[in-house]
C-alpha cells in the first residue's frame, strides 16, 4: 500500500493551516445508471481479483461468464429501482452533507466520488481532483468495515489512478471506522426509531428480533486473513451498547452470497427460518451499507420480505441505511478531522492498527510486512 505523507497537520497547528484545499474523494461500489449499464457493470465486478479469487488465466472468461448469467436476474431487480442504481446520487448527496458540516473549518473541503465498478470510477476522479489543485487528499470510504473485497480494492485501483493522473500530493488513507462511536451513535438512533415504530406494530406479547445484516463473504478471504467478519461484529457490539436496550434479542446474519463456495453465516435466509420457529417478528438493520441500493431496497425490502412472509414471521421491518442522516453526517466530518489531525498516512478510525494479529490482511500489517521488505 502506497505510504504516502500524512496529509494533515498536528490537531494543534490546524488552525495555521488555514486555506488549505483538502479533497476528500468518497470510496463506493458503485451501480449500473441504466439497463445497459448493468452487463458490464457486472463484468467490472466479477474481473476484479480481489473479487473472483481464481488464476489470472481463468479469470477473464469466468468472470464474463458468471456476468452474462447474472444479468438477467440483476436486470430485473435494477427495474424495481427504475432502470438504474440510486447510489451514485445518494453518494453525491453524502458528499454534498460532508461540505457544509465541514464549512466552518479553517480549510477548504470539496469531496469526490470514486466509484469501484460502474462510473464516476477512479481514473476520472483522479484527473478531477488533479484539476482542483488540492493540498492534500483524505481518501474515506464509504464502507464502515475494511475488506479487501471493498476498501482494499478501492485503493489498489485509486493508487494506480492517481499515479495516472500526476496527483502526487499529501495523502491520508482513513482504513475502516467501525466502532467509531459517532458511526455507532447515529446508527443506533435509526435503529431505535425503527425499533419503536416496529413494537408499536405489533400486538402485544409478540416478540420482536433485531437481526443486523452485513454483505456476506466466502469463509476462504476471511480465513486468509481479512477483518471484515471481526470488524462487523465490532460494529454490532458498538451499536447495540448504544442502543441500551434490556435482554435486547440480537443476531449477527448475511446476505448476497453470489458463488458456490462456502460464506460466512449465518445466512439472513436461515435466520428468517430460525425467527419463524421461534414465532418472533424480525427487524432488519444494515450494518454494512450506509446508502440505500439494490442490497437493501431489492434484496431486503422485497426478496426477503417475500421470504419472511412465506415462513409466516408476524411481522418483518427494517432500518433505513444512513443517507444524508444528520447525525451519521457528523460523524463522517468527525472522522475527517480526526484522521487530519493524527498524523498518520494510514490511520483507523481510533489512530492506529485496531484488528488482531491473525488479521494479516488488515492494511496497517500490509503497511508494516512492506516496510519491512523494503
Amino acid at each position: 500500500m502506497d505510504q504516502t505523507a500524512p496529509a494533515g497537520p498536528p490537531a494543534e497547528s490546524q488552525g495555521q493551516a488555514g486555506g488549505r484545499r483538502v479533497a476528500i474523494v468518497l470510496f463506493n461500489l458503485g451501480g449500473p445508471d441504466r439497463t445497459e449499464s448493468v452487463r458490464p457493470f457486472l463484468r467490472n465486478l466479477f474481473l476484479d481479483p480481489a473479487i473472483l479469487r481464481v488464476p489470472g488465466f481463468v479469470r477473464p472468461w469466468l468472470g464474463r461468464l458468471i456476468a452474462w448469467r447474472r444479468t438477467r436476474a440483476a436486470t430485473e431487480n435494477y427495474a424495481i429501482l427504475g432502470g438504474g442504481s440510486p447510489l451514485l446520487a445518494l453518494t453525491e448527496a453524502q458528499g454534498r452533507a460532508l461540505e457544509a458540516a465541514l464549512a466552518g473549518d479553517a480549510a477548504t473541503y470539496r469531496c469526490f466520488v470514486a466509484m469501484r465498478y460502474w462510473h464516476p470510477m477512479s481514473e476520472a476522479c483522479a484527473r478531477d481532483v488533479a484539476a482542483w489543485r488540492p493540498d492534500e487528499v483524505l481518501l474515506l470510504p464509504l464502507y464502515p468495515q475494511f475488506s479487501t473485497t471493498t476498501t482494499g480494492s478501492s485503493l489498489l485501483a485509486w493508487e494506480a489512478a492517481a499515479r495516472a493522473a500526476g496527483l502526487a500530493v499529501p495523502t491520508t488513507t482513513l482504513c475502516c471506522w467501525h466502532s467509531d462511536p459517532g458511526f455507532a451513535a447515529a446508527t443506533a438512533g435509526l435503529v431505535r426509531q425503527a425499533w419503536e415504530a416496529a413494537r408499536a406494530a405489533l400486538p402485544a406479547g409478540v416478540g420482536l428480533r433485531l437481526l443486523f445484516s452485513a454483505h456476506g463473504l466466502p469463509e476462504s478471504i476471511v480465513k486468509a486473513g481479512d477483518p471484515y467478519q471481526w470488524q462487523v461484529e465490532r460494529s454490532v457490539a458498538a451499536v447495540t451498547a448504544r442502543l441500551d436496550l434490556p435482554e435486547l434479542d440480537h443476531q449477527v446474519c448475511y446476505q448476497s452470497r453470489v458463488t458456490p463456495q462456502t460464506w460466512l453465516g449465518p445466512s439472513i435466509e436461515t435466520a428468517l427460518e430460525e425467527a419463524a420457529r421461534d414465532r418472533v417478528a424480525v427487524l432488519v438493520c444494515p450494518i454494512a451499507f450506509v446508502s440505500e441500493h439494490s442490497e437493501t431496497l431489492v434484496e431486503l425490502d422485497v426478496e426477503y420480505r417475500e421470504v419472511a412472509e412465506r415462513l409466516g414471521l408476524p411481522g418483518y421491518f427494517r432500518v433505513p441505511a444512513q443517507n444524508s442522516d444528520p447525525a451519521f453526517i457528523a460523524a463522517l466530518a468527525g472522522l475527517v478531522r480526526g484522521a487530519r489531525a493524527g498524523g498518520r498516512a494510514l490511520c483507523s478510525f481510533a489512530g492506529g492498527r485496531q484488528c488482531p494479529k491473525p488479521f494479516g490482511d488488515c492494511p496497517h500489517a500490509r503497511a508494516r510486512q512492506e516496510t519491512v521488505a523494503a
